[in-house]
């Protein structure tokens, strides 16, 4: 029979984190939430100063496309919105989720809509506005 083996002297290791930051701890959550509101979500975030639009206050889904129309060489297009029709062009903002136009086509609006994530982060998203052909066709 083989001897029993040699047992090594058990020597303790010394915890040293007593002074570092809980990560449990409600201290590292409020850090973090007070670094995410001084960057105001990142740098596609909205001009909250900018002046809203009329056509902000309603949904994207609610506006329709009716036509396009020029103007000393500015392609504008028509907006209906509830029972108004509105004239605009690229620059302008659409729909509620800080939609800018980018372009105007004959039959299209492009947008660039700024979304925010579930981590507070803004995102572009591209999107584009059709025109509606049966309101289109009676404007004629």
């Amino acid at each position: 029979m083989d001897p029993l083996p040699v047992v090594k002297p058990y020597e303790p290791v010394p915890y040293r984190a007593l002074d570092l930051p809980d990560p449990f701890g409600s201290a590292k959550i409020e850090l973090a939430i007070a670094a995410a509101a001084k960057s105001k979500g990142g740098a596609n975030a909205p001009d909250a100063a900018r002046p809203k639009e009329p056509l902000e206050a309603y949904p994207l889904e609610s506006l329709k496309m009716v036509g396009t129309l020029s103007q000393k060489g500015v392609t504008y297009a028509l907006v209906r919105a509830d029972s108004s029709v509105y004239r605009v062009k690229a620059g302008n903002y659409l729909g509620q989720n800080f939609g800018v136009i980018t372009g105007i086509t004959d039959n299209l609006i492009n947008l660039k809509e700024l979304v925010q994530d579930a981590s507070g982060d803004w995102t572009e998203r591209k999107i584009a506005l059709q025109i509606v052909e049966a309101e289109a066709a009676k404007g004629r």
